[in-house]
């Protein structure tokens, strides 16, 4: 007999570290997997917050910190948004959680109450929709194929728009497509926000600084509803300190102390070292930051240009992140040696069994005719990994 909560029955588990536990498991077996299924810069942390860290152990910051984060650390943050995006907040107005993932989770607890719906553009991050689930609101997906480079326009979310709409989530740069929004697309969204005052914004913006185009674009800098906008970032994918933990949201402060509150009662504030680290991160030189992102447009070049030459896949250029999301339908119904083509999920256990290569279906993400390959490795790995998904896929008939 189940005896769950219905709360967590209604949710699925996450794809993304599902197929990166069967690709480990392969690997346990001596099997070659190259893993492009996860979403982590493969970089390690850059040597200066490393030794603000091992600073921070030896002054013994190991104690509770503040729920919201030390007031330092807001303040780097706060001085960091105004000096990258323009935006005037005070440290009253941001909280620090353990990753960018439980701001999120968050601001949805915070503010969606039981049959709201919640916008949720598709392609999406796996864990958007079950997030809102988790708060009982109802997910509305409103979906953005290859040919619109994923991204909804304007007239899609007015039409998506109801009573009951109480937020809008959009990530830009996106998790999983890359496809980065620019300031007049943002605007058009903005400017139906404008007319719905009872709609609020999650604004994901943790690959801020991957990013292939430019200048980030918030959708915060538009003033008729920045006081519905939710800023989220974080440490993790800019800096290579997922495993640190530390992400935060910007909003108007009685957003922020709802999120305070109920931080309080289930993690408190976030780790006192990564806090100390990411306060290094944020006041210290940006060159890796730098560094990295170019080697991450070096390696959308090179797998953009492999990717093009497999027959059946359709592929556009990712502005941002580090992730690739091919069109990859043209293959269901084909089979090889008794395995049979019906979805993305089909293929990507295909490509994992067949081409021991690790990458996520796009069902997960809401687009089932396109499949997700991270390109945070190393070229050599992404040269290898589309040589064996290109003679895999050949064999399908």
């Amino acid at each position: 007999m189940n005896k769950l909560a219905d709360r967590l029955n209604k949710l699925s588990p996450s794809a993304t570290l599902a197929m990166s536990q069967k690709s480990q498991e392969l690997k346990a077996q001596g099997i070659d997997v190259i893993n492009m299924s996860v979403g982590e810069p493969d970089f390690n942390t850059p040597d200066n917050i490393k030794e603000a860290a091992k600073k921070a152990v030896d002054d013994n910051w190991s104690r509770y910190s503040p729920v919201p984060g030390y007031p330092t650390l807001r303040k780097a943050i706060a001085e960091k948004l105004k000096r990258e995006n323009g935006l005037e907040f005070t440290e009253t107005q941001i909280s620090v959680s353990n990753g960018a993932k439980q701001a999120v989770c968050n601001a949805i607890l915070a503010l969606v109450n039981p049959g709201d719906e919640v916008i949720v553009p598709a392609p999406y991050w796996v864990s958007y929709p079950e997030m809102v689930k988790l708060a009982d609101g109802i997910p509305v997906i409103v979906s953005a194929g290859i040919e619109q480079n994923f991204k909804i326009t304007g007239e899609q979310l007015k039409a998506a728009i109801t009573p009951k709409t109480k937020m809008l989530i959009l990530c830009s740069p996106s998790n999983p497509t890359g496809s980065v929004y620019t300031q007049a697309e943002l605007k058009e969204l903005a400017d139906v926000l404008a007319h719905n005052p009872h709609v609020y914004v999650v604004a994901d913006e943790i690959y801020e600084h991957i990013n292939y185009v430019g200048k980030h674009q918030s959708i915060a800098q538009f003033t008729e509803i920045r006081d519905r906008v939710i800023i989220v970032n974080g440490v993790s994918k800019a800096y290579a300190m997922t495993g640190w933990r530390i992400g935060y949201l910007a909003a108007a402060e009685w957003i922020v102390k709802g999120c305070n509150k109920l931080q309080g009662q289930y993690t408190s504030g976030p780790c006192s070292v990564s806090q100390i680290a990411s306060l290094e991160a944020y006041n210290g030189s940006q060159e890796a930051v730098e560094n990295m992102r170019q080697a991450f447009l070096r390696r959308r070049d090179l797998i953009v240009k492999l990717t093009k030459e497999i027959p059946g896949l359709e592929v556009n250029v990712p502005e941002g992140a580090f992730y690739l999301f091919p069109k990859c339908s043209s293959f269901y119904g084909k089979s090889y040696n008794g395995n049979t083509i019906n979805n993305s999920d089909d293929l990507a256990m295909y490509l994992l069994t067949e081409a021991h290569v690790a990458t996520v279906g796009g069902s997960s993400f809401g687009s089932p005719e396109c499949f997700r390959m991270s390109y945070a490795t190393s070229d050599e790995n992404i040269i290898e990994a589309t040589r064996r998904i290109k003679e895999a896929l050949a064999k399908l008939q």
